[in-house]
């Protein structure tokens, strides 16, 4: 969930925090193995225990259910409510990873109605690894055009104004993509996967052919030779990964590395054209405390390139369409898009109370798109971010923690609430 703040409470907010950070938690400047026997961890349920059974020492669930209600604001919505739920659990074994199914709701003022199922799932003591992103949305969003080249490269353009690029458009919205593979040995694993995209019922609010009124949309489908109402892009594709984390929930070491490369064949020259798409994913994570797992340091590019081909302009890579929605914070979702995106992002999760239960991240992003047609190339513009949040414990055998992240770019800023970390 994402709400737009405006620029006269950014200090309000960064002080809220740091006052919350400093003034009601007792912070150590350095974590010691005592200190961490002094303070056991706790999770938000343990707060509203008994005193005494906090100190009962119980076995560790398997499984973890968590709902969680959906609050909020923003331009390309209006308010918006719903809920949210995550099962978190894993097998008997100790080696065992925990996997994670996440199914949630939102509708929206502007009757919109967003429905998401997540899955990313191991099985047979980690031999087999699903991952899946199922969407259904009846949907609107603004478009901006291709390229990072679109916001000036400092906020002091006082007379820039990110709305006076912006063209709605409404669209409905299916998409299916699920991957098997298979581990090969130690933390490799091979595989393939289906992938379905299918626009449809897009309305273009701007275009008006007869009065020569031409849309960023239109002129792009219609160079490319796309139907600008409906189209589809399916396909298959192959992946290579590897994944030696912790935890897929809230990894505290480790790292993840994903190869996919999709092939879509032409099926419908009006409909869907052939392309061919590469992904690149690495994450890596560093602990940096032997004691308290909660400092660690972590890193997460992906790399999204057009290999050959083209696809229709919603299907072109952009930013807040991963599988988690989590890319391009402090930047609204679709606003940067290109025939090829590099995505960079680094985090610092720190504790702020002993026990745990309330942590801190400071955290900075960048992206680049290009635009072949107008032969702009990625890294010839970028666009950074930055941001602090604040982190409650809800789960101590799964970490996992409720997220509150407020994030500045240029000309964009936006507060998030998420369950379940960014990467």
């Amino acid at each position: 969930m994402i709400v737009v703040i405006k620029k006269k409470n950014l200090t309000t907010i960064c002080t809220t925090i740091i006052l919350i950070a400093f003034s009601n938690f007792n912070i150590s400047a350095q974590t010691t193995k005592d200190s961490i026997k002094e303070h056991p961890i706790k999770s938000i349920a343990d707060v509203f225990k008994k005193r005494d059974s906090i100190h009962i020492i119980k076995p560790l669930k398997n499984n973890f259910f968590l709902i969680i209600p959906i609050i909020g604001s923003q331009p390309s919505t209006g308010f918006s409510y719903g809920m949210v739920g995550q099962y978190t659990f894993k097998g008997k074994n100790l080696k065992d990873k925990f996997s994670s199914l996440n199914l949630g709701a939102t509708f929206t003022e502007k009757k919109q109605v967003i429905l998401n199922f997540k899955n990313s799932v191991m099985l047979k003591q980690n031999k087999y690894f699903l991952n899946g992103d199922w969407r259904y949305y009846i949907f609107s969003q603004d478009n901006y055009g291709l390229g990072t080249d679109i916001i000036p490269p400092s906020n002091r353009d006082s007379n820039f104004d990110l709305d006076d690029l912006k063209e709605p458009m409404d669209y409905n919205y299916f998409k299916l993509h699920q991957t098997v593979s298979v581990r090969i040995k130690n933390n490799y694993y091979a595989g393939a996967g289906i992938h379905l995209d299918w626009y449809s019922n897009i309305e273009d609010e701007d275009l008006d052919i007869d009065k020569g009124i031409y849309t960023k949309y239109y002129n792009y489908n219609n160079k490319h030779g796309y139907n600008e109402s409906e189209y589809a892009v399916n396909g298959i594709s192959f992946n290579f990964l590897y994944d030696s984390r912790d935890s897929q929930i809230n990894a505290n070491n480790g790292m993840f590395a994903n190869i996919n490369y999709r092939i879509n064949p032409a099926i419908d020259k009006d409909n869907q054209s052939a392309s061919n798409v590469l992904l690149m994913e690495y994450r890596c994570f560093f602990p940096m405390s032997q004691y308290n797992m909660q400092h660690v340091l972590s890193f997460w590019t992906f790399g999204q390139f057009v290999t050959s081909g083209n696809l229709p302009y919603l299907n072109l890579p952009s930013i807040g369409w991963d599988q988690r929605s989590r890319s391009g914070k402090a930047y609204t979702q679709g606003l940067f898009r290109g025939q090829r995106l590099v995505y960079f992002e680094t985090e610092y999760r720190f504790p702020i109370s002993n026990n745990q239960l309330i942590s801190g991240t400071i955290f900075s992003n960048f992206t680049t798109v290009s635009d072949a047609d107008r032969n702009i190339h990625i890294f010839q513009y970028i666009q950074p971010a930055i941001g602090i949040g604040l982190r409650i414990l809800i789960d101590k055998a799964t970490r996992t923690n409720l997220i509150f992240n407020y994030a500045m770019g240029r000309h964009s800023k936006a507060f998030y609430l998420n369950a379940g970390e960014s990467f």
